[in-house]
């Protein structure tokens, strides 16, 4: 749970600035904030500073890292600016921190990764800092991708092992799909690719199609009893689905993560109508189960259909 380990941001002496209200010195630029919060973060990594900020390392580290980029995610969706702006700064500290680590092991410093960041940025679009032109997105895109192919055989170049035969592996316009993303990220990435040269459908029907075929060969493999044929077309299916999400241009796992919001809170409005009746949730039959769960989602459309009307009201 989130209280039960100490978060990178939340220490005593530390100060954030309040919402709504103006920075004590507006003359402070974005840049001399940052190196105030580089320093702060190596005064805690010091030899006399905090025992818990000593203690991390870059694998330690790791699971604050994912849990604060889906903690901005939350603060997008909420509409609170101060929160959504306190939760990028608790995920800027995760690289300050990750930089500082580095740096005391000799390997980058966090200028290192400005000056990464910025020159990529420059050389990947040409179409503004450059002579190449660009008509619209998707050749925005088509351009982005074939810059990258070139910096990695330029790479392979620098590096020993980089020729064929010595270890490397051939390129792939797939490469720089991290096999560490979680499942639905890598997928929706590996077919964005995979569209932006072509190689995609030319309508949505065919990707529903293609989703109706897995589920028929789902069905079959659950028939025939084969528990890892089961696991493969199970796979297809959840693999169609992503690519389907990627060709709505809808992240599947923003929408994955709605959905288990959504079923989350109708299935705690369940357990609450129960409790009001004088029952105990899990000891309820089926049948009555499923009559709570249509009678929170009538409840849910209610509030949901009144926040609606005030907000046109305010309007």
């Amino acid at each position: 749970m989130k209280h039960s380990r100490k978060k990178p941001t939340k220490k005593a002496g530390q100060t954030r600035r309040s919402a709504g209200k103006p920075a004590k010195a507006m003359s402070i630029t974005p840049g001399e904030w940052f190196e105030r919060l580089v320093a702060v973060q190596a005064r805690l990594r010091a030899r006399d500073g905090c025992p818990w900020d000593r203690e991390q390392t870059h694998e330690s580290l790791r699971t604050y890292l994912i849990e604060e980029a889906y903690e901005v995610l939350e603060a997008l969706d909420s509409g609170n600016d101060a929160k959504f702006a306190e939760e990028m700064g608790d995920l800027l500290l995760q690289i300050v921190f990750h930089s500082q680590i580095a740096k005391e092991e000799g390997r980058f410093a966090v200028s290192d990764v400005i000056q990464e960041i910025h020159d990529k940025m420059i050389r990947r679009h040409p179409h503004v800092f450059g002579e190449t032109h660009a008509k619209d997105s998707a050749e925005v895109l088509r351009n982005w991708e074939q810059i990258k192919a070139e910096e990695r055989r330029a790479l392979a170049e620098k590096s020993k092992t980089g020729a064929i035969g010595e270890g490397a592996k051939e390129s792939s316009l797939l490469d720089g799909v991290s096999r560490g993303l979680p499942a639905t990220l890598e997928g929706f990435q590996l077919t964005r690719k995979a569209a932006r040269i072509g190689f995609d459908w030319e309508d949505v029907g065919g990707v529903f199609e293609k989703m109706r075929e897995e589920t028929e060969e789902l069905r079959s493999a659950v028939k025939a009893n084969e528990q890892g044929k089961v696991e493969e077309e199970l796979g297809d299916l959840l693999f169609a689905a992503v690519n389907l999400a990627r060709f709505l241009k809808v992240d599947p796992e923003i929408a994955l993560k709605k959905a288990n919001g959504k079923f989350s809170k109708r299935f705690r409005a369940m357990e609450k109508l129960a409790r009001e009746e004088g029952n105990e949730f899990k000891n309820l039959p089926r049948e009555t189960m499923e009559s709570l769960w249509e009678a929170a989602k009538q409840a849910e459309a209610k509030t949901d259909a009144a926040k609606h009307r005030g907000a046109l009201t305010k309007r």
